[in-house]
């Protein structure tokens, strides 16, 4: 059990200390404040828009971040030798599959957890066409970010730590901080007959997409005990195509009761049961968390078989 969790947490140390890591991570959160920005004249609609396209942008920070952290936390270590060394120990190549997943899931929470407080604020920031952009809030945040990166360097000049995982520390201790600030101490610049206020119903939506970002995880790991990074990011960006559109593809022809699209709508992962952001829209005030428990089952059941699949393939590879 040390050496899985040994592993795991070198594996998370190591993929929060890569630059592209900590670039994903604040261009994205950033990226969603601004969707609350420019005016949209959307007839009303401006709020939805906002929402679903931060939770757009969450989902596909999600998705490269995934494949980039499973071929840096595995494919690279195979091509530079360190993961022949570590197996030289009395560590299995299943445990040391499951270890890397653990450290990259963490990773990937951090990301999610960030992007999240993104939505969270844009929910906020959103006004209609009658409002105004909030300036200062807008602001403070991105302070607060320009803070953390200048505390990072500080402590790289003077204590010699690393930039980046600083950086990262940072930008998710000061991007939670800038929220509760401008949630508490600031007040929105919008017209009365907008009401300023944050739709926790994101919140359930944000979690299942936490969930597919692992299943990601575990598809793009599996991938890397095979390929690179390109042909790592080709196949899981075509299982994602594909899976947003299984419904049509394969659900369509099963129930008309085609055995060949029956196997395929239970082989590809249905990012559908993931996206739940349309539903905010109508009129239902809460999620079911039954619905959210049982997203949760199918994702652990999901990456056991990813992970399964990917064990099966580290076990033949050669790794000299």
């Amino acid at each position: 059990m040390r050496q899985f969790r040994n592993i795991a947490v070198n594996a998370f140390m190591e993929l929060i200390r890569q630059p592209i890591f900590l670039l994903l991570l604040t261009g994205s959160v950033l990226f969603e404040i601004f969707l609350a920005v420019p005016y949209y004249f959307a007839f009303g609609d401006e709020m939805k828009l906002v929402k679903t396209s931060a939770l757009a942008v969450m989902l596909l920070s999600g998705l490269f971040g995934a494949v980039l952290s499973a071929s840096a936390s595995l494919a690279r270590e195979i091509r530079s030798g360190t993961a022949l060394t570590v197996l030289s120990k009395p560590v299995g190549r299943t445990q040391f599959l499951f270890a890397k997943f653990a450290g990259l899931a963490g990773a990937l929470t951090v990301l999610a957890y960030v992007n999240f407080i993104g939505v969270l604020l844009a929910s906020w920031l959103a006004f209609d066409a009658y409002g105004k952009t909030d300036l200062p809030a807008i602001g403070i945040f991105v302070g607060a970010i320009a803070l953390a990166y200048a505390l990072a360097g500080c402590s790289n000049f003077f204590l010699r730590r690393p930039f980046v995982s600083d950086a990262v520390l940072g930008v998710v201790i000061m991007s939670t901080l800038a929220t509760f600030v401008i949630l508490q101490f600031t007040s929105q610049m919008q017209s009365l007959s907008t009401q300023a206020a944050v739709d926790w119903r994101l919140l359930p939506a944000g979690i299942l997409i936490l969930f597919a970002l692992w299943i990601l995880a575990a598809l793009a790991l599996a991938c890397s005990t095979r390929f690179d990074t390109i042909p790592t990011l080709a196949i899981c960006s075509a299982i994602f195509l594909v899976g947003l559109m299984s419904d049509y593809f394969f659900g369509l022809p099963a129930a008309k009761g085609s055995w060949w699209a029956a196997t395929l709508y239970s082989l590809v992962p249905n990012w559908q049961l993931f996206w739940l952001a349309d539903a905010l829209e109508t009129g239902k005030n809460t999620f079911q968390w039954a619905y959210v428990g049982k997203a949760l089952g199918y994702a652990v059941c999901y990456i056991g078989a990813a992970l399964a699949v990917g064990a099966a393939f580290f076990e033949e590879r050669e790794l000299s």
